[in-house]
């Protein structure tokens, strides 16, 4: 068994590769790929124009899908297993939506000034307003629903009621794009189809922190995860607090999904489908291995749908959010067709 973990590993992270250089190689405009080797590993290029493309658009754009593939899916994992919910995800408990309430709040609050400079000169993704404001909106919402899994035991009825809180939440949203100026609704109807191109530059480290310490928080409570999974009672006999684990969960499932959220706009189904992926290939429910893996698997199919979304020798880009769910989707259905069920709850 845990040769054959070791070889599905070593395929994930040789596609993972392959995928990576891929990304970095198609677009709109041809560039050699011996010159795409030269520029990524800094060998240089004559053609300076070339050398732009690559460094300042396409290795941003990659880094950011395996950044969001990397997050969105280790935060799907920490839903379903606060949950014990195959079908919990952040953006089915109205967590995205929060994000979303948090960035139309910035956006569309009146035109006023201070929105007007974030969007102008900062960029939607290049605030710190806008970051912030999507990890407290997605932090509200997920304590919000906490609060209510407190005092319900089914897990349909939990999700039922998460769903109720996001379609509030996206109802808060359209009424201030009711009074918000035609320009705002504009811009931030663009932000909420998802892009991976957006985010360059110092916004992309900012992007790597916030992600890198979701997920090493995520790593280092993976222990309490796996007590998670198995019910309140079994935590308290191991020594653990129900409400520790829920607090961890909430910080690295917030600034995971808040961050990117604010950067990369709503993408949604990555969050579902990777956890059963994970589960399925590595036939395990320990997170200290469903975690690395959903990591993997997670930057795998969020480079193969940025793939997809640009329609390799055509000018036009689909929107990220698009291509995942018709990624997404069906895998979902192939998995539960596959396994007749859901293992790991």
């Amino acid at each position: 068994m845990e040769i054959t973990r070791n070889l599905r590993l070593t395929g994930l992270l040789l596609l993972l590769a392959f995928l990576f250089l891929a990304d970095i190689a198609l677009g709109s405009v041809r560039i050699p790929l011996r010159q795409i080797f030269n520029i990524v590993f800094s060998i240089g290029s004559e053609n300076t124009t070339w050398q732009y493309i690559v460094e300042k658009i396409r290795i941003p754009k990659t880094c950011t899908a395996v950044l969001a593939g990397c997050g969105l899916s280790v935060s799907g994992l920490q839903m379903q297993t606060l949950f014990r919910n195959p079908l919990a995800d952040p953006s089915l408990l109205g967590i995205t939506a929060g994000a979303n309430l948090g960035v139309a709040i910035i956006m569309l609050a009146g035109g006023s000034i201070t929105t007007l400079y974030t969007i102008k000169e900062l960029g939607i993704s290049g605030s710190w307003s806008v970051i912030v404001s999507a990890c407290m909106g997605a932090a509200a919402i997920m304590l919000l629903v906490l609060t209510v899994a407190g005092r319900l035991k089914d897990n349909v009825m939990m999700l039922i009621i998460g769903f109720m809180i996001a379609t509030i939440t996206l109802s808060l949203i359209s009424i201030l794009q009711y009074f918000s100026a035609p320009e705002l609704i504009k811009d931030y109807l663009i932000w909420t189809f998802g892009s991976l191109g957006g985010v360059n530059g110092s916004q992309l480290y900012i992007l790597a922190l916030a992600v890198v310490a979701g997920l090493l928080l995520s790593f280092l409570s993976s222990k309490l995860l796996d007590a998670a999974l198995l019910g309140e009672n079994y935590a308290r006999s191991m020594g653990l607090s129900p409400q520790r684990v829920r607090a961890v969960i909430v910080c690295s499932t917030s600034l995971l999904a808040g961050s990117i959220t604010a950067f990369c706009g709503p993408i949604g189904f990555i969050g579902i489908a990777v956890p059963h992926m994970a589960r399925s290939l590595f036939n395990t429910s320990n997170h200290r291995i469903l975690i690395p893996a959903c990591c993997l698997i997670g930057a795998v199919l969020m480079l193969l749908c940025d793939l997809i979304a640009q329609l390799p020798g055509s000018q036009t880009v689909l929107p990220i959010n698009i291509i995942t769910a018709l990624v997404g989707a069906p895998a979902v259905i192939w998995i539960i067709l596959r396994r007749n069920n859901l293992r790991g709850y």
